[in-house]
């Protein structure tokens, strides 16, 4: 999401690095292209004016000038500002009463229906919470049956809201019959309205007043920017709004809605939506939002990802199979179909510190999930015994499995003698030898489970030759055509 603000930052930190000391006229040079980096990332103008002249009071300080680095100490100042224009630390839930109950407010279309269910589901998953799901947008079509798909699909019980009911009635209902189901949370999924709307706002006025929710989150949709911002302030002076959300996370806006709301409206952006799965919500970490912002990566979130992925049991079991040459193609889908499961390649690469720049340096060489299903296809041409004991795949066998998986000869062959390379690598880091190169110079990436080290190698490797291979290629057949 903050792509184009950390390409601009990352070249801005290069020209002070490169200063041997700082001055004011270089500290404001620097200065006027993170301002102009901000405001293109759509952040509001009174913000990025007030952590401008924050960062320039810290960085002509006396600490910085006498510092033997100061171009290191000024991106230590501007990541410390950015985590406190982020809110400082991660504000979850008040998780104290029982029943919790949390009203979800904002504009129509912002992603309330979806936050309520994904809401939901990390509360259950994180905390052992019992939700208990309210309708009660009673406007929009099929919003009543859109809650109540949702809460069908992941097994919580919701509210039986019809269009002639009044939402204040639903909202009161509800708590009675969540105390009836034995729920210990009470999520009410308001209709979507803008600020404008008088009557709209008088009810959800009356809502907060009948049922007196310990949280209102207002959900804002990231991509709007500044909009976002401007009304989740309005909702704020009519609601006393307690958090925000923000949706569509992994989406390609600038970023300005994260980077101005906390400032502007006083209250924490609490969530974030990364995806389109219900799985795919977090607790916003304004220190872990700031290192990504610099391109520092955030390790701790990708270790979090991946300890909901990878069992320790199953983890301990895939080592001894790696030291003992037990790893098998089978063993190879698994760990791919988890590796899939955090994310796209892309996406683990931002999160690991120094190996963001590297999506972009890889170029035709990235990994797409199509490529991955691909290499699924060909592991699940072969048959149980192929698969545990990929040597004895000979051309007849390669051919079959080729025309079984769509694709060629020579892509089973590359993905064979790639997992092979891969399974060399393995066996030597489990016992302290010098790794093997990929083919094609490639950098071994990561291999879910026990480790994090081989697979995107492996992957990268797999299947089509690479550019330079290519090249070659051609090279040998001009010269047999020239003989």
């Amino acid at each position: 999401m903050f792509e184009s603000l950390t390409d601009r930052l990352d070249s801005v930190f290069k020209k002070i690095r490169g200063h041997a000391r700082l001055d004011e006229t270089n500290v404001q040079e620097a200065l006027r292209e993170v301002r102009l980096a901000l405001l293109e990332a759509d952040v509001n103008f009174k913000v990025v004016k007030g952590f401008t002249e924050r960062v320039r009071e810290r960085a002509l300080g006396q600490d910085v000038m006498k510092s033997l680095t100061p171009g290191q100490m000024v991106v230590k100042i501007v990541h410390e500002e950015i985590i406190n224009l982020l809110g400082g630390e991660a504000k979850p839930l008040d998780l104290t009463s029982r029943p919790l109950v949390v009203m979800m407010v904002g504009l129509q279309g912002s992603g309330k229906t979806t936050s309520t269910a994904k809401l939901a589901l990390w509360l259950r998953r994180e905390h052992k919470r019992k939700p208990y799901l309210v309708p009660a947008d009673v406007y929009r079509p099929a919003a009543i049956e859109q809650l109540h798909k949702l809460a069908s699909q992941l097994d919580f019980p919701a509210y039986p809201s019809t269009t002639d009911m009044k939402p204040e009635d639903i909202c009161k209902d509800a708590l009675n019959k969540a105390a009836e189901a034995g729920c210990d949370v009470v999520i009410l999924d308001t209709a979507g309205r803008l600020h404008i709307d008088e009557p709209l706002m008088d009810e959800l006025a009356a809502i907060k007043a009948g049922v007196h929710p310990q949280e209102i989150l207002f959900v804002a949709d990231a991509m709007t920017g500044q909009d976002a911002v401007n009304v989740a302030d309005s909702f704020n002076q009519r609601l006393d709004i307690s958090g925000v959300v923000l949706t569509k996370m992994d989406g390609d806006a600038r970023g300005g809605a994260a980077l101005s709301i906390k400032e502007v409206t006083g209250k924490p952006v609490k969530f974030v939506g990364v995806g389109e799965k219900a799985s795919e919500f977090e607790i916003f970490h304004p220190d872990r939002a700031a290192s990504r912002i610099l391109g520092m990566g955030d390790i701790l979130s990708l270790i979090e990802k991946a300890q909901t992925e990878f069992d320790a049991s199953e983890a301990e079991e895939m080592q001894r199979k790696l030291r003992q040459a037990q790893f098998t193609l089978d063993d190879f889908r698994t760990q791919m179909k988890r590796v899939k499961k955090l994310g796209s390649l892309e996406s683990i690469l931002k999160l690991i510190p120094g190996m963001g720049k590297l999506t972009k340096q890889l170029g035709e060489i990235q990994m797409p999930d199509k490529e991955m299903a691909r290499l699924e296809a060909i592991i699940g041409s072969m048959t149980v015994k192929e698969r545990k004991d990929p040597k004895i795949i000979n051309p007849s066998r390669k051919e079959r499995i080729a025309k079984g998986s769509g694709t060629s000869v020579g892509d089973v062959t590359s993905l064979l003698k790639n997992f092979e390379q891969m399974r060399l690598m393995m066996q030597r880091m489990m016992g302290g030898g010098k790794m093997p190169a990929m083919p094609g110079g490639r950098m071994p990436m990561g291999l879910g489970g026990p480790n994090m080290a081989g697979m995107a190698g492996a992957l990268a490797g797999a299947g089509r030759p690479s550019p330079t291979k290519k090249k070659k290629d051609k090279r040998e057949k001009r010269k047999k055509k020239r003989r």
